[in-house]
Formats: structure tokens, C-alpha cells, sequence
């Protein structure tokens, strides 16, 4: 027996030890290719909403999948090189307990040392046919995970490219439905234009016709002298008769202009740059500018223009549209503006 044990230590025919190794191996890689394949299912319904969010991860998964694909398919040929290994063992040995078969059947050699051997062999055999069956079993198993994964792999690209698919239609509705919000405020802009130019047609038409009461681009244009006694917001006489006018216009526009278009007239108070004293009722340029808008909007409130159609603005010095600071052009600058525009 000691004898038979050291031939075979001499031909290297002991595999059980790499056939252990080899099987622990394989059972850790396909222990950890379950436990990644579990938790990328997790991980795929839990980050299923949110259409970016969704596209990111999607390509994380489909790398992480096909890196894991690679592995399977590097574990599968190291299995398949180990089977053809036991497999060529396998033959070696057969082989040999053929050829002692032989020789204990011609009567050659020791009788008993040859039944032994050929006992050993054949257990030996039988051995690696078992652990070959296994090896097989696992091979198998490995190529229907290795399937699996390809079909979770398509289906993650399918759904992918229909997510794709959804983006593109919805950036394409989006695009669709800019172009009629800009066809529609163009439109909307173009008709209070048309109620603008009204509404200066007929303040032409009822205001007195003096030098200091003009249109000037979009805007119609009071200077202050003809609204306001120097350095005070409180409508002169003169003032209140041109407001009233103004009121009764505002109010027949505001019949005319459709419910859905959002207008209101927006009072500019500007002063020009002479600072006040700071002793008087207003402390500086801006509160005198804001006061004379707020004194006419309240005006045209009491003559029953809606409040919610009426802005007040104060510039106070720091919008002026005659440069210099000739007598001229600090009149110019003192000023209200009447501007019809949307919300």
C-alpha cells in the first residue's frame, strides 16, 4: 500500500486538494454574483422614478451588469479549463488501470500490488467522476445566470431607450407649446398696442393742447408743472381737471379691453436733479417723485378707476430724458408718465 501511495505521489495523480480549491472558488464567485444580482434588483425598483434620476442610474446598472457579465463569463471558462483538466486525469487514469488490467491478466508483475492499484484507480475514478459531475453541474448553473443577466441587460436597455423615447416627445411638446405661448403674447401684446394707441388718440383729443402734455415713445407725459405747484404732490387745480379727463377716458378704455388681457396704467413720478433741503415735507427726490405718483393714482381712484388697473412708481432724479442741467432740461426731467402695459 505504501508503495502504491508513493508511485502515485510520483506520477502526480493526488487532485483532491486543487479539486477543493477549485469548487471553493466557484461557490464563493457564485455566492457573490447572487448577492450583487439581489441587491442590483433593489436598487432598480427603488430608483425607478424621476426621468433623469432614472437614465443616470440605468447606465450605472447596464456597466455594472456587463462588468458582472464579464466576470461570469471568466469564472465559466475557468470552470470549463477545470473540467478539462479532471476530464484529461480522468483519461490518464482510466488508462492505467487498463494497462495494470492487462498485465495482472497476462500474469505479469505481482498479482496482489497490481489488484490493489487497480482497487485505488478505480476508487480514484469514481472520485473524479463525482467531483467532475459537480463541476459540470456548476458550469451549467453558471450559464444560466450568465442568461439571466443578458436578459436583465436588455431589459434595462429597453428600458432606457423607451425613457429616452418619453424625453424626447415631451421636450418636443415643450418646444410646441413655447411657440404658442410666444405666438399668443405676441398677439396680446399686439392688441393692447392697439388699445394703447386708442386710449393716447382720445387723451390727445380731450387734453389740453399745451407743449407740456406729449407722448413720447409708449408713454404719455405730463410735465410736472401742469399736476403739481413746486416741490409739493398735491394736485393744483389745474391738475385735477386734466386727471378727470384722464379718469374718464381710462374708464370708457377699460369697457373695451377683453377681461382676459391683464393691463394696468403704470404713474411715473421723475424729478430732476436739485436735491431738496431735507426740511420740508419730503426728505429727498425719490419720496417727492413716489408722492406725486401715489396723489394721481389715488385721483383717478376717486374718480372710479379700478384700483387694481393702477401701479405708482418713483424714479426720483435718476431717469432723465433731457441731459444737461440747463433750466430747460430740468424742466424736461420733471415730469409723470403714463405708460399702458400688461401685469
Amino acid at each position: 500500500m505504501a508503495l502504491s501511495r508513493n508511485r502515485r505521489r510520483e506520477r502526480g495523480i493526488d487532485y483532491w486538494p486543487g479539486f477543493v480549491d477549485a469548487l471553493s472558488t466557484l461557490l464563493i464567485a457564485v455566492m457573490f454574483l447572487l448577492t450583487v444580482f439581489v441587491v442590483g434588483q433593489f436598487v432598480l425598483n427603488r430608483e425607478i422614478n424621476g426621468r433623469d434620476e432614472v437614465l443616470n442610474r440605468l447606465n450605472s446598472q447596464i456597466n455594472e451588469l456587463t462588468q458582472m457579465l464579464a466576470m461570469e463569463k471568466s469564472n465559466r471558462q475557468d470552470a470549463e479549463d477545470t473540467v478539462a483538466n479532471l476530464q484529461a486525469s480522468l483519461s490518464g487514469a482510466e488508462a492505467e488501470r487498463s494497462r495494470l488490467q492487462a498485465l495482472l491478466s497476462a500474469g505479469s508483475g505481482g498479482q496482489t500490488q497490481a489488484q490493489q492499484r487497480i482497487t485505488s484507480l478505480t476508487h480514484e475514478l469514481d472520485d473524479q467522476k463525482q467531483i467532475s459531475g459537480r463541476a459540470l453541474t456548476q458550469v451549467e448553473l453558471l450559464n444560466q445566470q450568465i442568461a439571466a443577466l443578458r436578459t436583465q441587460i436588455a431589459a434595462i436597455e429597453a428600458a432606457l431607450q423607451a425613457s429616452e423615447d418619453r424625453d424626447k416627445q415631451s421636450q418636443a411638446k415643450i418646444a410646441d407649446l413655447g411657440s404658442r405661448l410666444n405666438v399668443a403674447l405676441a398677439q396680446r401684446v399686439q392688441e393692447l398696442n392697439r388699445y394703447r394707441s386708442d386710449f393716447f388718440g382720445r387723451l390727445r383729443e380731450i387734453l389740453s393742447d399745451r407743449e407740456n402734455i406729449r407722448i413720447v415713445g409708449d408713454r404719455f407725459v405730463f410735465q410736472s408743472e401742469v399736476l403739481f405747484p413746486s416741490g409739493s404732490a398735491d394736485l393744483n387745480p389745474q391738475g385735477t381737471t386734466e386727471m378727470a379727463k384722464l379718469a374718464a377716458a381710462l374708464i370708457d378704455l377699460a369697457k373695451e379691453i377683453p377681461p382676459e388681457i391683464n393691463w394696468v396704467l403704470r404713474v411715473d413720478g421723475h424729478t430732476d436733479n436739485v436735491p431738496l433741503a431735507g426740511t420740508g415735507r419730503y426728505r429727498d427726490n425719490w419720496e417727492l417723485s413716489s408722492a406725486r405718483a401715489i396723489s394721481v393714482v389715488k385721483f383717478l381712484i376717486s374718480k372710479g378707476v379700478p384700483a387694481d388697473r393702477l401701479v405708482a412708481a418713483g424714479f426720483g432724479e435718476y431717469q432723465p430724458i433731457a441731459p444737461g442741467d440747463t433750466p430747460e432740461a430740468k424742466a424736461t426731467n420733471r415730469r409723470i408718465e403714463l405708460k399702458l402695459t400688461e401685469k
